[in-house]
């Protein structure tokens, strides 16, 4: 099979863009440097790592929300270490039309600015505690260096969790669920990480502490993909986020954030990809089974019969299939599924069909053999759960 241009393992980042402009993950061309186009397949693949996201978020009883895109300046100027934070990064608006706004917008760089304002409006009593929301939409930040797809963009696809606790103690157990959420996602996603306490020069602007999300990719450096902010009542204090406490009394809400970015894609592809493209886990693999007749002259129909049969049994069963019956060689049909990372191959050919038998070939381990017919389902529903 063809391999990339440029090895894995001689030149790690010119390889990486190779992979992700060959696997139409995403379009660069778009005339505004940092802001790329989500190719279809790449999409689907960002919504497959989204869904794993909504799935540990509800089962932790947050609530999913989406904020505007806008927010004012005096939202943004009421927390003075978040603008010198964020201040040189922000995209400003200052005209609507040909109207100048009496007060300046700007596109969220993150959100906290945007919703605390309105938190204080939606907590007035210890009941409403704790509160637990979350968000999937787009960042903005005027990145300066080179930029580099998935890893390095200025307009970022970004997961937000923010909640609001009584005190210290709550948004303690809070950071300690995040913890356990990040590392139940990234065992999924097999994916090698280490979740570090940063110093105090390194912590997010407004945090009390920081803890970065780090993977290990292969050029020997790590990839920040999202941090968990505890912020005590850092944000409280000036959004004026309180509520009422049993006594009678009123406190100063405790608060925190977990945040995943599209790096998570820059990392799946970096860690797992090889010098014939993407190598994708079974989870979020926009594919997970592709079947590949193998026609011969005179046993079309009865071949693409078979693909078609087993392609419903497995979309029955949940499993993301296509047959690939476009009129090119099996070869050619290899390299571009192999290209794209699809973790299973299957192929049916007429002599496989006399012997009751499909193929299938392993994407990460390369391995190929025959299985029966009978045991065909099972067994690539296994092959689809797990990096085997």
């Amino acid at each position: 099979m063809p391999e990339t241009k440029t090895k894995k393992s001689e030149d790690f980042n010119e390889w990486y863009n190779e992979i992700v402009e060959l696997a139409d993950l995403c379009d660069k061309r778009y005339p505004i440097k940092g802001m790329n186009i989500w190719r279809p397949y790449g999409w689907k693949l960002m919504n497959n790592v989204d869904r794993l996201i909504r799935y540990e978020m509800e089962k932790t009883n947050h609530d999913e929300v989406n904020f505007p895109l806008l927010i004012p300046e005096s939202f943004f100027k009421k927390e003075e270490e978040h603008i010198k934070g964020f201040g040189s990064e922000v995209y400003w608006i200052t005209h609507a039309g040909n109207n100048k706004l009496e007060e300046r917008w700007l596109l969220r760089p993150t959100s906290e600015t945007a919703m605390y304002p309105i938190f204080s409006l939606w907590i007035r009593s210890h009941t409403d505690l704790p509160l637990k929301t979350f968000q999937i939409v787009n960042t903005f930040r005027y990145e300066t260096k080179q930029t580099r797809a998935f890893i390095r963009v200025r307009e970022i696809h970004f997961f937000e969790a923010h909640t609001c606790h009584v005190d210290f103690e709550d948004a303690e157990r809070q950071v300690k669920e995040d913890k356990e959420v990040a590392e139940r996602l990234l065992k999924k996603l097999c994916l090698p990480h280490i979740l570090c306490k940063r110093p105090e020069w390194d912590k997010f602007a407004g945090a009390y502490y920081t803890i970065s999300i780090d993977v290990l990719m292969p050029s020997g450096r790590t990839l920040q993909i999202g941090s968990i902010h505890q912020y005590k009542d850092n944000f409280a204090k000036p959004y004026e986020i309180s509520y009422e406490t049993e006594d009678g009394s009123h406190k100063n809400c405790h608060q925190t954030t977990y945040g995943m970015s599209e790096r998570l894609l820059g990392a799946l592809i970096g860690v797992h990809g090889d010098n014939k493209g993407l190598v994708m886990p079974p989870e979020v693999a926009p594919i997970q089974v592709i079947i590949i007749p193998i026609i011969f002259k005179g046993k079309e129909k009865i071949v693409l019969d078979a693909c078609n049969k087993l392609h419903k049994k497995l979309k029955e069963e949940n499993i993301r299939t296509h047959v690939d019956d476009r009129e090119i060689t099996p070869g050619n049909k290899f390299y571009d599924w192999e290209l794209k990372g699809v973790p299973l191959r299957i192929e049916i050919g007429p002599r496989d069909i006399e012997n009751k038998q499909i193929v299938i070939a392993q994407r990460n381990s390369g391995q190929k053999r025959s299985i029966t017919q009978d045991d065909s389902v099972q067994t690539i529903r296994n092959n689809c759960r797990y990096f085997v």
